[in-house]
């Protein structure tokens, strides 16, 4: 009898345990996600277009094949496909969790582009030829988003960039952003400070194409509205004269093209390449429950003077034809070379 109880006793806790956990990964995707379609009924780009009660109502009848929170993330990218959010991003124990996007694969790029990708090209700043200087700006991703990791990011790049204007006073620059995907552009624009001068170089607007805030650069300060500046420490004069080519390509995408969008009407400026992917929507970091950040899109990317661009389409085209090697021999460079040494 005593035994009958005992195993009685010992399926009853296991059957209680196994609820109880049911029910806790029940809870944990319900918190989960009714928090993450709190913020995009409020704060998405596209809200007002969407039916909220039928893709809400759709999405939580998949969460219920999911035995836990964790793997309820696959259901992310049909989703975010399903309200065209191709520009937000969860992440989460250092994964991404995206919508499909555009597909653009290598083979679309020249063996030269392909072997500089492969080896992760990081920051570089050189004089060509003695006359000429040249700038790659990679991809910069981070989740510390204070001023001061910020100035720490910027500062040694702004310094190298400082060393070449300061040492050989070049009259043309290259900005090379054909391998920049993203990230953040603030360290970015920091860096390029001299060449961008006192200027507002961005901005954003809301789906009314109503202009919600204009970003500026102010004496080395990265001036976002009520954010607390960013900032660099100056040195010598500024270069906001000096001629600047900017070549993209269709890696060029997010903080990449509002690089790019910050030399938009700039005086002495010429884009060259090619279009660049088109992500030039802002995102903003939203916190989610369980350590997971939402990289949610807010507005539309503008110019200094409020002009948004779906794509950075350059003044000349010029497609596949890098040379990293030998940079006197890329096509993109030349034609730089070309256009600003034309009386």
């Amino acid at each position: 009898m005593k035994k009958t109880i005992i195993l009685f006793s010992v399926l009853w806790l296991s059957i209680n345990l196994s609820a109880q956990q049911q029910k806790a990964s029940e809870d944990s995707i319900k918190l989960f996600y009714n928090e993450l379609f709190s913020v995009l009924k409020k704060s998405y780009l596209h809200r007002k277009s969407i039916d909220w009660k039928s893709v809400e109502s759709e999405t939580k009848d998949q969460f219920k094949s999911y035995e836990n929170f964790e793997k309820s993330l696959a259901e992310i990218r049909p989703f975010f496909d399903r309200i065209n959010a191709d520009h937000c991003t969860i992440f989460y124990q250092n994964k991404r969790f995206a919508g499909t996007g555009k597909t653009i694969t290598k083979d679309q790029f020249s063996e030269q582009w392909k072997s500089k990708f492969d080896t992760k090209p990081a920051f570089e700043a050189k004089m060509v030829d003695e006359k000429y200087a040249y700038i790659l700006m990679p991809a910069m991703s981070f989740m510390d988003n204070s001023p001061e990791h910020i100035h720490e990011l910027a500062q040694p790049i702004y310094d190298q960039i400082a060393d070449i204007k300061t040492r050989y006073k070049p009259e043309v620059w290259i900005l090379d952003l054909r391998f920049n995907t993203g990230g953040n552009s603030t360290p970015m624009l920091l860096a390029l400070y001299d060449l961008l001068g006192d200027n507002t170089v961005w901005g954003v607007m809301d789906s009314s194409h109503k202009i919600t805030s204009k970003i500026k650069l102010d004496k080395g300060q990265y001036l976002d509205e009520s954010k607390k500046p960013a900032f660099i420490n100056r040195k010598g004069e500024l270069a906001d004269h000096a001629k600047v080519a900017v070549i993209t390509g269709p890696f060029t995408a997010s903080s990449g093209e509002v690089t790019a969008l910050a030399f938009k009407r700039r005086a002495h400026t010429i884009f060259i390449g090619e279009k660049s992917y088109g992500a030039t929507t802002t995102n903003t970091a939203y916190p989610l429950p369980f350590g997971a950040t939402l990289a949610i899109t807010i507005g539309y990317d503008t110019d200094r003077n409020g002009n948004y661009h779906a794509q950075i389409i350059p003044d000349i085209l010029i497609s596949r034809q890098d040379n990293f090697d030998d940079l006197l021999s890329d096509g993109n460079v030349l034609e730089a070379l070309k256009f600003f040494n034309t009386p």
